[in-house]
């Protein structure tokens, strides 16, 4: 595992793609963390709450929320999320296209700082979880997905007439790689369930204990063939076995002398968690730990994610922090933990809800570089941090498995962005591909690509570009180097420059 670049306890107070990009890939052992979802309305927190004053925009614009980096990014390491994007356009609008390209650069910088062995948990709805699994497909690849987990977050409203009521919300579990921490979990026996199956109580010890049959289905074993307590019959164990646990209290006799396996209730784990949740109620108004966020989630929620794909002392990461209910659960489970979130009251949240916890301990005060003083933990203090992590590892960046991760330096001069660079070369050069010289008469059936790949030396700039038609840059893209393009354009007849002009 590489060394982590930050704290124990810390909480960023910043953009999260700014810190997941500063942190050392492969140090966070678990993300379990709860973004926008994409639904179109502002949120606001509980008046004189906690939360007071929190809220944000769950809504997306694709003039004023995206970044061409981001763009830039996808479209050189991620062709596969920009096809994901340009459907998501088509099919839901710009917003979900812009929501797309907000998420994707930040789930590809978690699946870089998860270990080998590590694993995400993303909380959304059905407003976007099927672009998000798609996304999660592409970056973590479909072989890692685990489980879409269903949680009942309410009760069905009476207010839906011609539909189904939407009562729940989705989290996609998903590991790093094929080996990956699993403690599964389990639930406790519902009372009712124990009335029924575990109905024999011991007078001696006060144990709940069920019967299990203890004769064989297999009827053709005579080494188990014998006779006991009066009754001939093929069982499942040995005369000898069947001895031992009858001297040590474990068989349980009926009224014709027939013998029962004892199978006690304090010795099952419980019942297996499935992938539908709903055990685990949404926060009420008057909960005792409701902050008042509007997102806030159960504490119960995010403990059973933590303690099934992490171990105590491992590292735990929740990139949209909010009201820390990640954090939280993490802390009260042994784990080490970092938030991060741009609310600003999301420091002292946390700290007043580790104190309601019970976990704040008097001490000496220490709020990290920036913070304001603050009572401390045991084993350490509770950090606030304004400026991303600096990266102390090789400093790879976040690209898919094979990709080539080396950024060759830019030479001097602004850094363009792809649609600037496009916009250049068809000023310059007109409407015309490079690779068999067709000229078009829209922009359209044009693309962007090296000219040199990057394996072979090629650096991203405007000097090192060219533009080419779908046919040729499929060509090239196999064969790397322009000069083979054109010896493939000659063999094939100059059939590329031929073909007719196709939408």
């Amino acid at each position: 595992m590489a060394t982590p670049n930050f704290t124990n306890r810390t909480l960023y107070h910043r953009d999260n793609l700014d810190v997941l990009r500063g942190m050392n890939s492969g140090t966070v052992d678990l993300i379990a963390t709860d973004p926008p979802f994409n639904k179109n309305r502002d949120f606001h927190a509980t008046p004189d709450s906690l939360a007071t004053g929190a809220g944000f925009q769950d809504r997306w614009r694709w003039d004023t929320d995206v970044h061409p980096e981001w763009l830039d990014q996808i479209k050189d390491d991620w062709p596969g999320i920009w096809l994901s994007v340009e459907a998501a356009k088509d099919s839901y609008g710009w917003d979900m296209a812009a929501f797309m390209v907000f998420m994707a650069v930040r789930l590809a910088e978690m699946h870089r700082v998860l270990t080998d062995d590590g694993s995400l948990y993303l909380h959304c709805d059905p407003t976007a979880s099927h672009y998000l699994k798609q996304l999660l497909d592409i970056i973590f690849g479909r072989g890692n997905f685990r489980s879409e987990i269903t949680w009942r977050r309410t009760n069905a409203k009476g207010l839906a007439f011609k539909s189904y009521p939407n009562n729940h919300d989705t989290i996609f579990y998903y590991s790093k790689s094929a080996k990956f921490i699993w403690n599964r979990p389990f639930r406790p026996h519902d009372p009712d369930y124990v009335q029924k199956f575990y109905r024999h109580v011991e007078p001696e010890t006060g144990r709940r204990y069920r019967l299990a049959d203890l004769t064989n289905l297999n009827r053709d074993r005579p080494n188990l063939t014998y006779e006991w307590n009066g009754h001939t019959r093929v069982w499942r164990w040995t005369k000898e076995r069947m001895q031992e646990a009858h001297d040590n209290g474990l068989i349980h006799y009926s009224s014709t002398g027939l013998a029962n396996q004892k199978r006690y209730l304090d010795e099952m784990k419980g019942i297996p968690v499935d992938t539908i949740w709903d055990d685990i109620p949404p926060l009420q108004a008057n909960s005792k730990e409701s902050t008042g966020y509007p997102t806030q989630k159960p504490l119960a929620l995010y403990e059973r994610i933590i303690e099934a794909s992490s171990n105590p002392g491992d590292w735990v990461l929740d990139p949209f922090a909010g009201c820390a209910t990640t954090p939280i659960a993490a802390e009260r489970l042994g784990r080490q933990w970092v938030g991060i979130d741009i609310w600003d009251k999301a420091h002292q949240t946390v700290l007043e809800r580790l104190h309601s916890e019970g976990l704040i301990t008097s001490g000496s005060a220490c709020g990290g570089r920036r913070g304001p003083a603050q009572p401390t933990l045991t084993g350490g203090d509770v950090h606030y941090e304004t400026a991303p992590p600096a990266r102390t590892d090789d400093g790879e960046n976040a690209a898919p498995y094979l990709k080539v991760k080396v950024r060759f330096p830019e030479p001097p001069g602004p850094k363009l962005s792809r649609d600037q660079m496009f916009s250049i070369l068809v000023e310059q050069n007109g409407i015309v591909c490079r690779g068999c010289d067709r000229r078009f008469d829209d922009p359209l059936y044009l693309e962007l690509d090296h000219n040199t790949p990057r394996s072979d030396g090629g650096i991203n700039h405007i000097s090192n570009r060219v533009l080419l038609c779908s046919p040729c840059n499929r060509i090239k893209s196999n064969t790397l180097t322009l000069s083979s393009l054109r010896r493939e354009n000659q063999r094939r007849g100059r059939m590329a420059g031929q073909m007719s002009l196709t939408a």
